[in-house]
């Protein structure tokens, strides 16, 4: 499948999927917010049983691509372009933010996990799609900044919904508040990033092997596990220990890649586990 504003490739069980607008900082354009959710499904499609996220050239993601943006839904002025109704313009704009959350939340949305692997500048948009990854990992001079504030924007792709359950409710307010500028050490430090390195090379060559860990174990045991972590996030311990007993009744007791685990032990080899069916 060709894509022009991202970049595909699969190395045996691990997907790569790279921002692929260089020479706009992977600035993100009407065609990649498209192109996202369908490079994730090609992916999928093509066997990747965990996925990284990066950005080519120099940058991860300088955030939306204004002059795209400006061109989309043009000034909102009241005018009433949309049949002489301001109430049918305002309907239009939201509907296109529901896109733009739509291309953001595929990342969650994925079975698989997605590493985000952020080198140079992270910003604006850039954080909305790294908090929706699973893992994030940084080089410790990366730059982040969630900057809608500075541009007068109430940011609405998603990192004011999930921020906060990483880097706390405080320190999310005063990044969205402040839109200051931040490091990879410090995103370490405030636990946006799990990771960090000393530079690109190391950055992405340590992606790659946590991609391959996660992708040799059970495919079933590895989706499942996602699931249960988003669900508990937006819920009572209570609620989660339901919801993965009601899972683990659901999927365990007929599991192929269990008893494949113990065969494998047994015979002293590494487990082989069958690809999940597509829909």
């Amino acid at each position: 499948m060709g894509f022009t504003s991202v970049a595909v490739s699969v190395d045996g069980l691990v997907g790569h999927l790279e921002l692929n607008r260089p020479q706009k900082g992977n600035a993100i354009d009407q065609q990649m917010w498209l192109e996202l959710p369908v490079a994730l499904q090609d992916l999928l499609d093509r066997g990747a049983r965990a996925i990284v996220l990066s950005g080519s050239g120099k940058n991860f993601c300088a955030g939306i691509d204004l002059d795209s943006l400006i061109s989309q839904v043009g000034p909102v002025n009241g005018s009433g372009e949309d049949g002489g109704c301001p109430g049918r313009d305002r309907h239009k704009f939201r509907q296109f933010v529901f896109v733009l959350q739509d291309a953001m939340s595929a990342f969650e949305a994925c079975p698989v996990p997605v590493i985000a692997a952020v080198a140079g500048h992270c910003i604006g948009a850039g954080i909305d799609m790294i908090t929706a990854c699973d893992i994030r990992l940084a080089t410790a001079a990366a730059n982040f900044s969630v900057k809608e504030a500075d541009l007068g924007i109430v940011a609405d792709m998603g990192t004011l919904q999930r921020l906060p359950s990483l880097v706390g409710h405080g320190m999310a307010a005063e990044l969205a508040l402040t839109a200051r500028s931040f490091s990879g050490t410090e995103a370490q430090a405030m636990h946006l990033v799990s990771q960090i390195y000393a530079d690109r090379d190391a950055l992405m060559a340590a992606a790659h092997a946590m991609a391959r860990q996660i992708a040799a174990k059970s495919p079933l045991a590895v989706v499942g596990t996602k699931r249960v972590l988003l669900y508990q996030r937006d819920h009572s311990v209570a609620d989660g220990l339901d919801y993965v007993a009601t899972w683990n009744a659901a999927v365990l007791p007929q599991s192929a890649d269990f008893q494949e685990v113990f065969a494998a032990r047994a015979e002293g080899r590494r487990p082989r586990f069958r690809p999940l069916s597509k829909l």
